[in-house]
């Protein structure tokens, strides 16, 4: 069982790193004028991250979040994960979750089936199982915090392609694992929505699957605008993809020639926006992101929900959440950056 890599939050002493918060001190200081609204919860509580992959930038920005709140809640926060997304390698740590008896275990799965049976024996142990950004076998957790309304992303996502393009032309998609839940289905849904007659013109030609590496991403980068000389634009489904992808293009003759946009934070993506790399990048609210799970983790901790659609509960300065179908709450719609917003945006 491999040695957990810790990053830790013992919320008396908190401190959190300004660069990765959100327009941060607004935020934060939001989040602390919230506490009073939450002193029903239990206190002391653990709630442990664990991510696809630590050390990624995305990650890193939504602990940032859970540290933001868990600071309000009284409660500890700790991230723990493998340095490479694969299924098999987040299992040990649910395990060692599991043994260390925390009070919530929230994950985001690089394989919904893959890592279930452990969940279910977290949860068989008495550990509350949560998933976020990546959801896992729905009777594998209590609650799916979900990051956006995958409709309206897959929508944003090709009309920014199509705008780009001028509705005509081949596109590639490269992405992270061909088994992480949000990916296959942001993927689903933008085939679905080719079938539109305003897509008519756009054909997906390669869907390329880089699993979240950054010298895999940049290389298939490469071989995708050798093998595709008509290729028109590229859709970074993965935030380690598409920031590869823009480090490639950046510095070769397909600059300005191939359209770029994809999921990515401001923060990485600025340089490549602002240089006319990147045509815009779609994300959510990472930070917030954070935020909101470890508020549905106390809340599901304490016993002030359960998971079950139609429930209530407080979520600090995003006001009172309602869980929907499929046992999820959800964070709120996309933001899509461009030259014009980009500075204004800090995380």
């Amino acid at each position: 069982m491999p040695r957990p890599v810790l990053r830790y939050t013992v919320v008396a002493g908190a401190t959190i790193v300004a660069s990765l918060c959100l327009a941060a001190y607004g935020f934060a200081q939001k989040s602390a004028q919230a506490g009073h609204e939450s002193a029903a919860l239990k206190q002391g509580l653990t709630i442990a991250f664990l991510p696809k992959q630590i050390n990624n930038e995305y990650f890193t920005v939504a602990f940032a979040g859970s540290q933001q709140a868990a600071k309000v809640l009284g409660d500890t926060v700790t991230e723990v994960g493998p340095s490479h997304a694969t299924a098999s390698a987040q299992v040990p740590y649910i395990g060692t979750l599991t043994q260390q008896q925390v009070s919530v275990l929230a994950i985001s799965a690089d394989d919904p089936n893959a890592v279930a049976p452990a969940l279910k024996q977290a949860m068989a142990a008495g550990v509350k199982v949560i998933s976020y950004d990546s959801d896992v076998a729905p009777d594998a957790r209590s609650l799916y915090v979900e990051d956006v309304d995958f409709p309206t992303l897959a929508t944003t996502l090709i009309n920014q392609i199509g705008k780009g393009i001028h509705f005509r032309g081949q596109f590639s998609i490269i992405t992270g694992s061909p088994t992480a839940g949000n990916v296959e289905a942001a993927i689903a849904l933008i085939k679905t929505d080719l079938k539109a007659p305003k897509y008519r013109n756009m054909k997906l030609v390669k869907i390329e699957y880089a699993n979240d590496d950054d010298q895999l991403s940049f290389q298939d980068t490469q071989s995708l605008v050798q093998a595709y000389p008509h290729l028109k634009a590229i859709m970074g489904l993965s935030s380690v993809g598409f920031a590869a992808a823009a480090r490639y293009l950046d510095s070769s003759p397909e600059k300005g020639k191939v359209v770029l946009t994809g999921l990515g934070t401001p923060n990485i993506m600025r340089k490549y926006i602002n240089d006319g790399t990147v045509a815009s990048s779609v994300l959510w609210d990472v930070n917030k992101l954070g935020y909101l799970a470890t508020y549905a983790s106390a809340a599901l901790a304490s016993g002030e929900i359960t998971g079950a659609v139609g429930e209530r509960f407080n979520a600090g300065v995003l006001g009172t959440k309602t869980i929907i179908a499929g046992n999820t709450v959800l964070l709120g719609p996309p933001t899509v950056f461009t030259k014009a917003n980009v500075g204004k945006y800090h995380f």
